[in-house]
């Protein structure tokens, strides 16, 4: 390139950085002059040229701007705007296409391929380009500026699309699920969401030791359970001490999210090391916390009668745990599907749920559900007072006792292997 050709690059990229777009036209005009061709002048003249409204030449600059840079994506974005800002739909859709054959992931393209179904086309097709847009969007809070309008927009039509195709399939099935009950009926109603899109299959994921061919079972019938009514009597004892232990020792509940300087919280930035979620742990990884069991001998008691799920450095684990007013616990993910985890409400006012998987219930005083935390699952306190639930683990009832003793065992030698080759320091 000509010194002189580069020194009128130079200022006209001045010129446009302090603002003055005015002047900086008048140097790819010189630059143009020197290099008819020159792809940054043609693009940057067209852009001037779409910015003031002369779409005619806006579109012929940049036409010639794609040609003589066929892989500039940004030339044939903006090519893409010239188009629509003409009305010419037909050509816009091939400037599209074009900068789609470059890079079939592009996201600005896509997103101006969906906006275009959305305009021009099928509201399936727009909605279904929309969500492969947001399939490869990263995630929200690192949307960049200039594209979340669409991404938002993206969302919205999506959102109501699924929403839209599952009440459609919900009215057509309507008399046969009238025939379903119980684990049946909550089963389809759950493929109905998903063939909508309106939510996706749930599947384990465990943090730690996973036992294969395990139903993945949101909530365990209460058959399972033959201690559960005896539990549930207990209610009234077990939430005296824990008022108790609120009033007098309210400065022994700790934060259940501690994560260390350095450590990446993920989604418990908002909860690491805060009392808006907070417990008084009775068992902890499989050890008792004395002091708290002291504290507690009514719920230590009737705890005694579950069927406690006893991993070594892992469970058995109890606790109370207590959920802020206006508190969110965001959705994760627990350590092993060879134990469920149980709730027994004690404090619930209105405005509180609880989600596993699929399923989302309310919590009642003195009716106690279990359920597979290794399916993403998260809680809410949409309340204004403090909600409070004794937590539990108990054994996966599905395992015969064979399977417990392979637990154990594996979970043991993984702990010995852990310690060979990776020694405390």
């Amino acid at each position: 390139m000509p010194a002189q050709v580069a020194q009128l690059i130079q200022t006209a990229n001045q010129l446009a950085q302090a603002g003055r777009m005015a002047e900086a036209e008048r140097v790819w005009v010189e630059v143009q002059k020197h290099e008819p061709r020159n792809p940054r002048a043609l693009f940057s003249l067209g852009f001037h040229a779409l910015q003031r409204g002369d779409v005619a030449a806006a579109v012929q600059l940049l036409t010639n701007a794609c040609q003589a840079a066929p892989s500039d994506l940004l030339a044939r974005m903006t090519l893409v705007a010239a188009h629509r800002a003409a009305g010419d739909f037909v050509a816009e859709r091939a400037a599209i296409e074009a900068a789609l054959a470059l890079d079939a992931y592009f996201l600005p393209a896509l997103l101006a391929k969906a906006g275009w179904f959305e305009r021009c086309g099928s509201k399936a097709t727009a909605a279904t380009t929309y969500r492969h847009c947001l399939q490869i969007a990263p995630p929200p809070m690192h949307w960049q500026a200039s594209l979340r309008p669409q991404l938002e927009r993206a969302r919205e039509v999506v959102t109501q699309y699924c929403s839209a195709y599952d009440e459609f399939l919900t009215d057509k099935l309507v008399s046969l699920h009238s025939t379903l009950s119980g684990l049946a009926a909550e089963r389809w109603r759950e493929a109905v969401s998903i063939m909508s899109g309106k939510t996706r299959p749930y599947n384990v994921d465990c943090n730690q030791l996973h036992v294969p061919r395990l139903p993945a079972l949101c909530f365990y019938d209460d058959s399972y359970f033959p201690w559960k009514a005896q539990l549930e009597a207990r209610t009234g004892v077990i939430r005296d001490e824990l008022q108790a232990a609120l009033q007098a020792d309210r400065d022994k509940f700790s934060p259940y999210i501690g994560y260390n300087p350095g450590e990446p919280v993920n989604q418990w930035g908002e909860l690491n090391h805060s009392d808006r979620w907070s417990v008084l742990a009775l068992w902890k990884g499989g050890e008792r916390v004395e002091e708290n069991l002291q504290r507690c001998p009514q719920t230590a008691l009737a705890l005694e009668q579950v069927d406690k799920a006893e991993i070594g450095g892992l469970c058995p684990n109890a606790m109370f745990s207590a959920l802020a007013p206006h508190t969110h616990i965001p959705p994760h993910h627990g350590e092993t599907n060879a134990r469920l985890v149980a709730h027994l409400p004690l404090i619930v006012p209105e405005k509180c749920s609880f989600r596993a998987g699929f399923e989302v219930r309310e919590w009642k005083v003195g009716e106690v559900f279990a359920f597979d935390d290794t399916l993403e699952h998260e809680a809410r306190n949409d309340s204004d007072e403090l909600r409070v639930v004794l937590i539990f683990d108990v054994w996966n009832p599905l395992l015969v006792p064979a399977e417990r003793e392979m637990v154990k065992a594996m979970t043991a030698a993984a702990r010995e292997f852990s310690a060979v080759y990776h020694p405390a320091s």
